[in-house]
């Protein structure tokens, strides 16, 4: 059968997130790097189809893709890790030390492909610098003002909403991440991935990757955002948010939902009843099985 059963799913994503944690730094590097960069690209493209088409939702039919290309070739994501990596410290599979470094190592990856691509694509888009018309121009430079000024003018509530969209966010974005082990093909994971990432790039909700290239960018071609806007605006209150997001409604939510408690007998080596008078002898527990 194409399809696995949730608790398989759950035992799948915390070995995942063992393997993540286990990482090497050029590795973390160089795969945050790319997701970085192909998730930008996917960005403008969901961007320019929605600019073509004046409708928001073929954007967001689009921009999984990129997202899709990242699962698939197993980079590093790390709003999805937020979700995976947690479980495996909480079963014992990685340290907490290890989860921080790979969080930490990803995103300087994730910031360098997206400054890449930025300075890339403006220079795509102005001709060298030369030419301001294209209409990506104007959207990004009023994209990165609204994910940053927008949130500023309105002071502390502004702080509040922002942390709200980015827990929404991830809650989708890791949702997306842990589908992709619900099947064994590669159709079923492509099908079964897009279905979350749509709901909240189409809802306008705020990602921490996508943001490391949208107000870089804008910034770059010209919007009034100082880097202490993009930060404390957007950037950290967006992280913030998605890791909540992703610990808590998605990890936790699906652990203690899906995660089978041993019984009794299995844990004490008592005999179990057969429901027909007679005693069968508890399994011996394997050697760091966790129970």
């Amino acid at each position: 059968m194409d399809h696995v059963k949730p608790a398989e799913v759950l035992e799948a994503i915390i070995g995942a997130g063992a393997d993540k944690a286990a990482l090497g730094i050029r590795q973390m590097l160089v795969k945050g790097f790319l997701a970085g960069a192909i998730l930008a690209c996917a960005t403008t493209l969901a961007f320019t189809a929605t600019q073509q088409t004046s409708l928001g939702v073929v954007g967001a039919l689009i921009f999984p893709v990129g997202f899709v290309i990242i699962i698939l070739l197993g980079l590093e994501l790390v709003t999805g890790s937020f979700a995976l990596i947690p479980l495996a410290v909480l079963e014992r599979k990685a340290s907490f030390r290890r989860m921080l470094a790979n969080f930490g190592w990803v995103i300087l990856g994730h910031l360098l492909g997206c400054a890449l691509y930025a300075v890339l694509y403006g220079l795509t888009i102005t001709k060298m610098g030369t030419d301001l018309s294209h209409p990506l121009v104007h959207t990004l430079i009023t994209t990165s003002e609204a994910k940053t000024l927008g949130y500023k003018a309105m002071g502390l509530s502004g702080l509040g909403l922002v942390l709200i969209k980015a827990v929404l966010c991830n809650w989708m974005v890791t949702l997306g991440a842990v589908m992709a082990f619900t099947s064994r093909s590669t159709a079923g994971k492509i099908i079964a991935m897009w279905l979350p990432i749509l709901i909240f790039f189409a809802q306008g909700f705020e990602h921490a990757v996508v943001n490391m290239f949208v107000i870089p960018a804008g910034m770059l071609l010209g919007a009034k955002v100082s880097l202490t806007d993009w930060w404390m605006w957007n950037q950290l209150p967006v992280l913030a948010g998605n890791l909540l997001g992703g610990v808590t409604l998605t990890g936790l939510g699906l652990y203690f939902s899906l995660k089978k408690k041993a019984s009794p007998a299995a844990s004490t080596g008592s005999p179990v009843e057969t429901g027909e008078g007679r005693f069968i002898p508890a399994p011996a527990s394997r050697a760091g099985e966790s129970v």
